[in-house]
C-alpha cells in the first residue's frame, strides 16, 4: 500500500462516520426532544415510541398499512429527487398530487364501465401523469423564460391547485347520488390489484420501480448527468452548450409528473373517490425524507419506510394512547430543524478543514 494511500484511508473514515452522523443525529434529536414535549404532556415517551413501532412494523395489518403508506410516498421523493438534483425547487407537489387524484377519481369509475380494467388503470395513471406536469409549466417557463424564483411559483400553483381541486369535486365532478361532495366511487374489484392476497395494492411495486428507475436515470444517464449540471452550476451549464431552459422544463414535468402519479395510485390502490377538502399534504412531508437520503433512491425507499412507521404508529398511537395525530406532524418539523442545524455546523466543519 503507498503512501498516500495510508494518509487518505484516515480520511476517508472520518467522511464515512460524518456521513452517517448527518443522517443519523437530526433523526435522533427529533425523537429526543419528541420525547421531552411528550414527558411534560404526562405521556411516557418509550410507551408511545414502543407503540408506534409495533404497530408500524411489528403487526401484521399495521405492516400492511405501512407498505401501502409507502407508495405515494416514494413516487413523491422519486419526483423531488428529479427536481432536487437539477437545482429546481418544485415546492407544488400538494397542487399537483390533488389535481391528479381528483382527476383520476372523476375518469375511473366512469371508464372502467366501458373498458378492460387494466387500461382504465393505466389511462388513468397515465393522465393523472399529464395533468400534473401541465399544472407546472406556469412555475417552469417563468423559470426558464424570466429566471423568476420557483419556490414562490411553485408555492403559489400548489395553493391555486389546491383550491382547485377542491372546486372539481364540489362542483364538475361531484357525485349526484350522495349528500357528501365527492366524486363517484371506484368499486373495490376495480382498483389496483392485491399482493399475495394481503391488503397492500400493486402500487407499491410501481412506486418501487419508479424509484429505482428514477436513480439510474439520474447516476447512470447522459439526461441525468445534465440535470446535476445544472442543478450544480447553471452558469458553467449554459457555458458547456446545455439548454438549460429546456432542462428546466423538463424537469419540472418530469418531477410532477411522477408526484402526479402519486395521486393516481393512492386513489386507484385505497380511497376510490376524493371527497371535498381532502389533503394529506404528502408533498412538503416527503421534502426532509429526500433530504436525508441525499436525493439517493435507494436510500430514500428506508426513510420512506421509517416515515411510514411513523405515521401509520402514529396514527394509531392518537387513539390508544391519547398523544395528537399532529404529534407527528411536529416531529416532522423538529426534524427539519436539526437538519438543518447539523447541515450547518457541517458546513462550518468542511471550511475549517478546507475541504
Amino acid at each position: 500500500m503507498s503512501v498516500d494511500a495510508v494518509r487518505l484511508a484516515p480520511d476517508r473514515t472520518r467522511e464515512h462516520v460524518a456521513a452517517v452522523a448527518r443522517v443519523l443525529v437530526p433523526i435522533l434529536l427529533a425523537l429526543a426532544v419528541g420525547g421531552a414535549i411528550l414527558l411534560i404532556l404526562g405521556k411516557n415517551p418509550f410507551t408511545y415510541y414502543g407503540y408506534v413501532v409495533q404497530r408500524g412494523l411489528f403487526s401484521w395489518g399495521g405492516l400492511q398499512e405501512t407498505m401501502t403508506r409507502m407508495a405515494p410516498l416514494l413516487l413523491i421523493a422519486a419526483g423531488l429527487i428529479v427536481a432536487f438534483r437539477a437545482g429546481i425547487w418544485n415546492l407544488g407537489g400538494d397542487g399537483q398530487y390533488l389535481l391528479a387524484a381528483v382527476v383520476t377519481a372523476a375518469l375511473a369509475p366512469a371508464l372502467v364501465e366501458t373498458l378492460p380494467r387494466g387500461l382504465t388503470l393505466i389511462i388513468c395513471m397515465l393522465t393523472s401523469i399529464a395533468v400534473a406536469a401541465a399544472w407546472s409549466l406556469i412555475p417552469a417557463l417563468l423559470k426558464a423564460r424570466y429566471g423568476i424564483n420557483e419556490i414562490i411559483t411553485s408555492l403559489m400553483m400548489s395553493f391555486l391547485g389546491t383550491s382547485f381541486a377542491n372546486v372539481l369535486v364540489k362542483l364538475f365532478f361531484r357525485d349526484p347520488t350522495t349528500t357528501v361532495p365527492q366524486t363517484r366511487s371506484l368499486d373495490v374489484v376495480d382498483r389496483l390489484p392485491r399482493i399475495f392476497g394481503t391488503n397492500v395494492h400493486s402500487g407499491i411495486l410501481i412506486a418501487l420501480a419508479v424509484v429505482i428507475l428514477v436513480h439510474l436515470m439520474m447516476t447512470r444517464t447522459a439526461f441525468g448527468l445534465r440535470l446535476q449540471i445544472v442543478g450544480a452550476n447553471p452558469a458553467a451549464a449554459v457555458h458547456a452548450g446545455l439548454k438549460v431552459g429546456w432542462l428546466t422544463v423538463a424537469t419540472f414535468a418530469l418531477s410532477a409528473g411522477l408526484i402526479g402519479l402519486a395521486g393516481s395510485v393512492e386513489i386507484l390502490g385505497v380511497w376510490g373517490t376524493v371527497r371535498a377538502d381532502w389533503n394529506p399534504a404528502y408533498g412538503l412531508l416527503v421534502v426532509p425524507l429526500v433530504f436525508l437520503a441525499r436525493f439517493n433512491g435507494i436510500a430514500v425507499i428506508g426513510f420512506a419506510l421509517f416515515f411510514s412507521v411513523l405515521m401509520i404508529g402514529g396514527e394509531s398511537a392518537s387513539r390508544r394512547i391519547g398523544v395528537p395525530q399532529d404529534f407527528v406532524l411536529m416531529l416532522v418539523g423538529l426534524l427539519l430543524v436539526f437538519l438543518a442545524l447539523v447541515e450547518y455546523l457541517d458546513h462550518l466543519r468542511r471550511k475549517r478543514a478546507g475541504v
